[in-house]
C-alpha cells in the first residue's frame, strides 16, 4: 500500500468506485447476510454461535444501561452497529487477497504500482472520517430528543459571557472529537497494513504470523474504543446539566 488515498477500480458515470468502497460493500453484505441467515434459525436452546452472539449483545447492553440508564434503547443500536462494522472491516484486511490481488499501474517511466481490488475500509481516512461524522451526528440527534432543543442549544449559546465562552469551547470540543475518532482508527489500521506488507515482503513464512495475531488484537481494540467513545459521548450529551451536577455531587 503506497498511498494514503484509496485507488479507483472502476467508474460508473461520474461516480468513482474505489477499492475501499468495494470492501465496504462486502463487509455490509457479510453483516446483513449473517444477520438474516441466523435470524431465521434462532433456537430457544442456543447453539455455540448463537450463545456467543447473545452473550456479546447482553454484555454491551448491560454496560450501556449502567451508563445511559433509560436512554439505552436509543444508544445501543448505534454502539453495537459501530462495533460490529468496524471489527469486521478491520479484520477483513487480514483475509488472503485483500490488499495483495489486483493489477499493476505504471507510476513513472519504469516503476509499477500494485492497485489492489480490495483494501480495508478503515485504512482509508475518508471512511473513518465518515464513521466519525455519523457518530457525531447521531450523538447530537439523540441529545436533542433526550433533553429538548432549548437545553441542547443552551450548552453552546448564552447571554452570559462566561457561559458563551464555555459554549465555544464545547463546539471546539465536538470538532476535535470527530478528528480524534477518525485519525485514531485510520492511523492504527493503516500503520498495521504497512507493517504487514513490509514484513511479508521480506519474510514470507512464519515471521508474519505474530504480526497477524497483533493485528487481530488491534482490530478488536480499535473497534471497541470507537464504540465505547461513541457510547460515552452519547450518554454525556443526552444528560441534562442539572443531572450531571447531581451525579458529580453523589460521586463526591
Amino acid at each position: 500500500m503506497a498511498s494514503f488515498a484509496s485507488e479507483t477500480i472502476l467508474t460508473v458515470g461520474v461516480i468513482k468506485i474505489t477499492n475501499t468502497v468495494l470492501n465496504t460493500l462486502l463487509v455490509d453484505a457479510a453483516l446483513i447476510g449473517t444477520a438474516v441467515y441466523f435470524s431465521k434459525r434462532l433456537k430457544k436452546i442456543p447453539a455455540l454461535f448463537q450463545n456467543a452472539i447473545e452473550s456479546l449483545i447482553e454484555v454491551f447492553y448491560s454496560l450501556i444501561e449502567s451508563v445511559a440508564k433509560d436512554r439505552v434503547k436509543k444508544i445501543f443500536p448505534f454502539v453495537m452497529t459501530f462495533f460490529l462494522f468496524i471489527l469486521i472491516a478491520n479484520l477483513s484486511g487480514l483475509l488472503p487477497g485483500v490488499g495483495s490481488i489486483g493489477f499493476f499501474e505504471h507510476n513513472g517511466e519504469h516503476e509499477k504500482q500494485l492497485i489492489p481490488f480490495l483494501r480495508p475500509t478503515t485504512s482509508d481516512l475518508n471512511s473513518t472520517l465518515a464513521l466519525a461524522l455519523v457518530s457525531a451526528f447521531a450523538t447530537h440527534i439523540i441529545a436533542i430528543n433526550a433533553i429538548g432543543i432549548k437545553r441542547y442549544l443552551g450548552r453552546y449559546l448564552s447571554l452570559n459571557p462566561m457561559h458563551l465562552f464555555i459554549g465555544i469551547l464545547e463546539i471546539i470540543s465536538e470538532i476535535t472529537k470527530v478528528v480524534s475518532l477518525s485519525f485514531r482508527l485510520f492511523g492504527n489500521i493503516f500503520a498495521g497494513e504497512v507493517v504487514l506488507m513490509t514484513v511479508s515482503s521480506i519474510f514470507a513464512v512464519l515471521l508474519p504470523v505474530p504480526f497477524l495475531m497483533l493485528e487481530v488484537i488491534v482490530g478488536l481494540v480499535q473497534a471497541l474504543v470507537f464504540a465505547m467513545l461513541t457510547m460515552a459521548f452519547m450518554a454525556i450529551l443526552s444528560t441534562p446539566h442539572h443531572q450531571e451536577a447531581k451525579s458529580g455531587e453523589e460521586v463526591d
